[in-house]
């Protein structure tokens, strides 16, 4: 259900559907098959971040699939909405303003950083890539240092970072059926 959703919502705006809400520790994922959101298990137990938690509200942009034949890690592209913490399984119109490109374990693993469309949403006055980066760029650097050091059994490198216009580029590129191995189920 919330994987098929419609990408774009309008021309620069896009869906994005919250998996774990901003200041969480516990990695809850949306389980396709059972239709809930989860928290993740490793080695039997829930999978809880051992360290600070989730700086922004985190999910995946629906009907995207990051393509292991390019170098993908085979899941939705990945989305932090800057925004106070919304619940799980809120689905929110955002705009893009920029894009984090990350490797992770040696698969590209982009996450893409958005805003919430409404103003009352927002915590944040940047609604492009200049603007985040003159007025936040401690946000920028805060993001940065948190997917690097989250999980330690992986070896993650930030390979740079994208404006709102390679952000958009990136979701466009990611929509199922733009790629030739679209016949894998979702994960």
């Amino acid at each position: 259900m919330f994987y098929s959703l419609p990408t774009f919502v309008s021309e620069g705006t896009f869906n994005a559907v919250i998996e774990i809400p901003a200041g969480t520790n516990k990695k809850i994922e949306y389980d396709e098959k059972g239709k809930i959101f989860r928290v993740d298990e490793q080695n039997g137990k829930e999978r809880v971040i051992d360290f600070l938690p989730y700086p922004a509200n985190y999910g995946f942009i629906p009907s995207t699939l990051s393509d292991t034949l390019t170098g993908g890690d085979g899941d939705a592209l990945d989305v932090l909405v800057l925004a106070e913490a919304l619940e799980t399984g809120t689905v929110i119109e955002c705009i893009p303003v920029g894009v984090l490109k990350l490797m992770d374990d040696g698969e590209e693993d982009y996450k893409i950083i958005a805003i919430p469309l409404k103003n009352k949403k927002r915590v944040i006055d940047a609604q492009n890539f200049a603007q985040l980066s003159k007025n936040y760029p401690a946000t920028m650097e805060i993001i940065e240092l948190w997917f690097l050091n989250y999980n330690k059994d992986d070896l993650a490198e930030v390979k740079g970072w994208g404006d709102e216009k390679e952000a958009l580029e990136e979701i466009a590129d990611q929509i199922k059926g733009n790629h030739s191995s679209d016949d894998r189920s979702e994960t």
